[in-house]
């Protein structure tokens, strides 16, 4: 009898209140609401050739296809055995031949990406959850796979807006999610090529501070930022707030305004 190495500590688990269900390490970063609520900001169109950038085990990728049925989706993961788990995903929810997984590194030039089926222009929407903590100024866990999916300094975030960019369409779309305090930094990376700039700030409880900032983003847009009412995750009881659970298990749309 054979040992499937997808098998060796890896949880099989329900997300979206059991709609979609994720081959994970038992170790290291786990999905967690952040993947979730990207999926849920991204705007599409029917047809969209959709690109998710550091896509792990294919959470918010796999997500977004199964609420949007008219598109495609190809995950890209620098990391082979999450690549070879984002494939299987593809398959254990039955999205295969509307979603695919690639080992690409996110920085990698254009003509690697080309090779891969990702052509300059070739998306309407680009999707990404990048490594967010600086190393320099946080402690950070020493699992490895953990320190790999979130040491990052000011280059990394450029570098995958970049990318974002040399992928998209006209007129197309970047949705990301971010460190509240990195707000900064987010700006700076989008300053070159994007516009339209649409922030929703994510608080844990009521008066609590920003934790996370989802962005959508137009490339080449023109309109004004704009700073959107914040969605709060949990109530003064500590319960998820009825919005987040719509979005968070019963798979709804997190609407942002229109650019």
């Amino acid at each position: 009898m054979t040992t499937d190495p997808l098998r060796s500590e890896i949880s099989e688990d329900p997300v979206l209140g059991g709609r979609l269900r994720l081959r994970q390490p038992t170790r290291g970063h786990r999905v967690g609401h952040d993947a979730i609520l990207l999926a849920a900001a991204c705007r599409t169109e029917p047809g969209d050739h959709v690109v998710d950038l550091g896509a792990g085990v294919g959470a918010a990728g796999l997500a977004l296809a199964i609420r949007t049925t008219g598109i495609n989706v190809t995950l890209v993961e620098i990391d082979p055995e999450l690549v070879a788990l984002a494939d299987a995903n593809v398959g254990l929810n039955g999205l295969t031949g509307r979603v695919r997984a690639v080992a690409l590194d996110v920085r990698a030039p254009a003509r690697t990406f080309a090779c891969a089926g990702l052509a300059p222009g070739s998306a309407g929407a680009v999707l990404m959850n990048p490594p967010f903590n600086d190393a320099a100024r946080q402690q950070v866990s020493p699992d490895d796979g953990r320190r790999l999916a979130h040491e990052a300094m000011h280059e990394t975030l450029a570098g995958w807006a970049k990318t974002a960019a040399r992928l998209l369409r006209p007129r197309g779309s970047l949705t990301m999610i971010w460190r509240a305090d990195g707000l900064a930094d987010v700006l700076d990376a989008l300053t070159p090529n994007f516009g339209g700039v649409v922030m929703l700030p994510v608080y844990p409880r009521p008066g609590q501070d920003a934790i996370r900032i989802i962005v959508r983003a137009t490339l080449s847009g023109r309109a004004p930022l704009r700073l959107l009412p914040g969605l709060t995750l949990n109530g003064g009881d500590g319960r998820p707030t009825p919005e987040v659970e719509a979005v968070l298990r019963g798979g709804q749309e997190l609407v942002l305004v229109q650019p």
